[in-house]
């Protein structure tokens, strides 16, 4: 008995050993680079420390480490860096380069494929084309305006969700963006590639995709796909000129000439591709548009100076055109001045395929680096008075590299993120 004891004793450690080398065997990278951070848990990593927020957690580690310093996402290595040279450098390595982009579903020629595919989709051209889509809603404001335009563009149903909250639509696309990453079903086996970092447990991933595991509600994805199909049949036997909307756009893709050089667009896709549309403009666009309101409100002199360009851009109370809209400078620097006080994007990830050395600094192979931009948006080395609301400051900057990223004034340093292609994402 003693000795079964002893024997059972002896597994029970080995298994605790084994299960914390498992959670902390990649704690070690950045001490042993000399690169600064907090101190990770085991498995958790720094995760915890997000309960205040992200954009809180990395303003704290800016003032307590400097310019850069690593940290965990689980047991995952993540380097946050702020030196423009660098960013520049590690931005704008291409998809031959070291750097692939981290916040993505589709990768390598799957990403190129569905590129090339959708590309057409974002032209000036066709987007003047929907203009009129977005018009029909602009008297709605946030929430519901977005909600109502993205369902427009996206799928081209008309819904109205400040007076018709019950509308399918509306209350399945609400069911799919509610959830937490810090669930712990999240943290342990996300599958989705923007949440993967925070993996507790990868080796489950592909044992759940076998047994056709979703993180979001079957339900809303089925509603999609139906919604999809149904949509598609519809418009197909319906020989009458459809209106200009990304589904029909993506519709339009599976018979173009584009496929002879790429595989067409699976239906499936099309409904992955119509989900992310979701994702990136619904939230974005209703939060850009209460913080700009907001800073408009709180400054009546930006606010006149901006309706003063307005009427004169759109005399008698003309309708907006695409045309009309791109003229409008200060609107630009009205909307570049909001998204740097309150930026959308939390931060800019990249990850190394390959050990690299960037600015003297050695970055491991699958180390995700990350842009903490809110960090560099308050800077006071790049913005003066960066606590300020000053779209002027903009005005200095011509206004090609303003549109291209996030600017110092004195010295233009790109800060915005740089697509795969070198191309803006449409998302």
């Amino acid at each position: 008995v003693s000795h079964y004891n002893i024997q059972q004793q002896s597994q029970c450690t080995g298994f605790s050993l084994s299960l914390h080398r498992y959670g902390t065997h990649s704690h070690g990278i950045f001490k042993k680079l000399g690169i600064p951070g907090p101190k990770p848990l085991p498995f958790l990593g720094s995760v915890l420390a997000y309960r205040k927020g992200f954009w809180e957690f990395d303003i704290q580690c800016h003032k307590k480490y400097g310019k850069m310093w690593g940290f965990y996402e689980g047991r995952n290595p993540i380097l946050a860096i702020t030196d423009p040279d660098m960013i520049k450098t590690v931005l704008t390595f291409g998809p031959v380069g070291i750097m692939k982009k981290a916040i993505s579903v589709a990768e390598n020629e799957e990403w190129k494929r569905i590129r090339a595919l959708l590309s057409p989709t974002f032209t000036s051209g066709k987007l003047k084309e929907m203009v009129p889509i977005i018009k029909q809603y602009a008297d709605i404001i946030f929430g519901a305006y977005s909600m109502d335009v993205i369902t427009a563009t996206s799928f081209g149903v008309n819904v109205d969700s400040l007076n018709n909250p019950q509308d399918p639509f509306v209350e399945k696309i609400k069911k799919l963006l509610k959830f937490d990453v810090f669930d712990p079903l999240f943290l342990s086996v996300s599958t989705l590639s923007f949440l993967s970092p925070l993996a507790l447990f990868p080796f489950l991933i592909p044992i759940l995709e076998v047994l056709g595991f979703c993180l979001f509600p079957k339900d809303v994805i089925n509603f999609f796909k139906t919604s999809v199909q149904r949509m598609k049949e519809n418009r197909i036997q319906d020989k009458k000129k459809q209106r200009v909307d990304f589904l029909q756009l993506m519709i339009n893709s599976q018979n173009s000439n584009i496929k002879e050089s790429h595989k067409a667009l699976s239906d499936l896709e099309i409904v992955a591709q119509s989900v992310i549309f979701i994702f990136a403009g619904y939230e974005t666009t209703s939060s850009a548009l209460s913080f700009a309101l907001y800073l408009l409100a709180t400054h009546p002199d930006v606010q006149k100076k901006l309706q003063d360009e307005i009427d004169a851009a759109l005399p008698n109370k003309a309708p907006p055109t695409y045309d009309a809209l791109v003229q409008m400078e200060y609107l630009d620097m009205v909307i570049n001045e909001t998204l740097r006080l309150y930026p959308i994007a939390g931060r800019l990830e990249r990850i190394c395929k390959t050990d690299v050395e960037v600015n003297g600094v050695l970055i491991p192979q699958s180390t995700v680096v990350i842009v903490p931009t809110l960090v560099l948006h308050k800077d006071p080395k790049y913005w003066p008075e960066p606590e300020e609301f000053r779209p002027e400051r903009y005005r200095d900057i011509p206004l090609k590299l303003s549109k291209q990223g996030l600017l110092q004034p004195e010295k233009p340093v790109l800060l915005k993120v740089v697509p795969r292609d070198g191309t803006i994402c449409g998302a």
